[in-house]
């Protein structure tokens, strides 16, 4: 199968399915630059950030332009920040010697930053197999803790992925 027919079936989120409301206002939220040293890996993270020719790219452009898009990140219990979507661009940052990193701050649950943590990255092409069944896994309990509210059945996991629940 090419690489375009495999990634036709992938269904990307909205901004409002992700994060609630249509803006950061309405969502609460803050924008901030957090310093590298206050941001946090998210716990059991599936996927590597791999030092690779694409990072590379990766620092070129952070160091030529700053960080375009900012990170999502949510307030740590022992202070800091647990980034939930941007670990590429944090490695990157550091790697183009920047100091700090935009990231959105928002209050997640366990379960809803596990949700948008594999939403926010399933999508990639280079994902192992032991990387995309782990964050599958992941989100799957996740959404059995939310119950109806966030769905509960492979099925369910699968088409927000563009996959079948079988292959779930």
């Amino acid at each position: 199968m090419s690489k375009a027919g495999s990634a036709a079936k992938i269904k990307l989120n909205s901004y409002e399915d992700l994060f609630g409301g249509s803006s950061a206002q309405d969502a609460g939220e803050q924008i901030i630059n957090a310093p590298l040293e206050d941001i946090y890996d998210f716990k059991d993270h599936p996927f590597k950030v791999l030092v690779d020719e694409k990072m590379e790219e990766t620092t070129e452009s952070i160091r030529l332009y700053g960080v375009l898009v900012p990170g999502i990140a949510r307030p740590r219990a022992g202070g800091g920040y647990e980034l939930i979507s941007g670990h590429r661009r944090k490695l990157g940052s550091k790697r183009a010697g920047k100091t700090d990193m935009p990231i959105i701050v928002r209050n997640y649950t366990d379960d809803e930053a596990t949700i948008i943590m594999v939403d926010s990255n399933i999508q990639r092409e280079d994902i192992l197999p032991s990387e995309k069944a782990k964050a599958y896994a992941m989100k799957y309990e996740a959404m059995k803790h939310q119950g109806s509210k966030g769905g509960s059945t492979l099925d369910e996991v699968g088409e927000a992925a563009g996959e079948s629940g079988k292959t779930v």
